[in-house]
């Protein structure tokens, strides 16, 4: 069994779910995809997902809560992937994108070792259920626009903007 719950942000309500294996999805509650990732995890798991209570939401609220408040720079979770091999390899690589700083797509696709896979990456990390946590965030267009994100583009530049303000990077993001 799966157990999922609402956590507060202040970007909204958001849904976790999690077990004694880990961490499944942190992830928007309002995401037009929400119905396909539960469906996702669970082919994955082969579990189900019923609402209740798991001790691993009080850790994710207390990291979430830190981060929110500008303490927290990266997460310290037991994430549970439920995606492909690429799937997978894309996700590990938006964690070493430094808090406060962006890449972009293609810089995302080199790093994987394949520039020409820029829509692949950009499907996958569409798919990322892992919102905040897996910072998909910070991943931004060749001209440094924002593109689509699942949490909205008002989310994704707030998160931007509150990282930058955090980091002690010197990084300078201009457009946002």
């Amino acid at each position: 069994m799966i157990y999922t719950q609402q956590i507060d942000t202040p970007l909204g309500k958001m849904i976790a779910a999690a077990n004694d294996v880990g961490l499944y999805m942190f992830d928007f509650e309002f995401r037009k995809m929400m119905s396909a990732i539960k469906k996702r995890i669970a082919l994955y798991t082969n579990d189900s997902f019923e609402i209740g209570h798991h001790s691993l939401f009080n850790v994710l609220q207390q990291q979430i809560n830190e981060y929110f408040e500008g303490s927290r720079t990266s997460f310290d979770l037991p994430i549970v992937y439920s995606g492909t091999e690429f799937q997978q390899k894309v996700w590990q690589a938006l964690l070493s994108i430094p808090y406060g700083e962006t890449r972009t797509y293609k810089d995302q696709s080199i790093k994987l070792g394949d520039e020409g896979a820029i829509r692949a990456v950009a499907r996958a990390n569409g798919e990322n259920c892992f919102a905040i946590i897996v910072p998909c965030h910070r991943v931004v267009g060749s001209n440094g626009s924002l593109t689509g994100y699942a949490g909205g583009l008002k989310a994704k530049s707030w998160l931007l903007q509150h990282e930058l303000k955090n980091s002690n990077s010197t990084y300078q993001q201009t457009i946002f």
